[in-house]
């Protein structure tokens, strides 16, 4: 049983990288450097990390939610440049009070309705965007192709009912799309 989830664990990675313009080891070592932060989160049993979600992508961590304390949220950013991989870290980290049962319901059903957004859109690449939630805040991490990709996946967000800002944290592919090369 176990080799079959291992199995269709890779086929994941693999119909993910073939959606995206990422190398398939780029996203297998984005999974490395998650399940090892997740790893050094879970040893620290100073804080709690219940409340923070991790996003990587190329190397680049992203974390949102939220910490009780200041000192927490620093240790937090102290662990993620501990794990293998991370390239960049992002501290979008709300210092406050955990997030409520409703907010995040709300948080997930936003997430959801946007994702199936990306997918529908034949303008979107769905694959080279990540996305978290907090609190209704949208926060985007990944590789636009152009300008304009970039322009529609922002609306999307920002047109999603409960969505109260959007935050971007995509970067422009900096090299030809195939066949444009000169």
């Amino acid at each position: 049983m176990s080799a079959i989830r291992i199995l269709a664990a890779a086929l994941c990675v693999v119909m993910g990288a073939c959606a995206s313009s990422r190398t398939l080891s780029g996203a297998v070592s984005d999974i490395g450097s998650d399940a090892q932060l997740k790893a050094i989160l879970f040893a620290d049993r100073g804080h709690d990390y219940s409340d923070v979600d991790l996003t990587v992508y190329e190397g680049r961590l992203m974390l949102t939610g939220t910490m009780l304390s200041e000192e927490g949220r620093r240790k937090l950013v102290e662990n993620a440049w501990r794990a293998d991989g991370v390239t960049q870290v992002i501290d979008e980290i709300v210092v406050g009070d955990d997030t409520k049962m409703g907010e995040g319901l709300q948080d997930v059903r936003i997430d959801q309705t946007l994702r199936a957004k990306y997918l529908a859109s034949g303008e979107i690449r769905s694959g080279n965007y990540k996305t978290a939630v907090s609190n209704g805040v949208v926060y985007i991490l990944g590789v636009a192709r152009d300008q304009r990709e970039l322009d529609l996946a922002l609306e999307k967000a920002s047109e999603t009912g409960g969505v109260r800002s959007v935050v971007s944290h995509v970067i422009l592919r900096t090299f030809p799309a195939p066949g444009q090369q000169g």
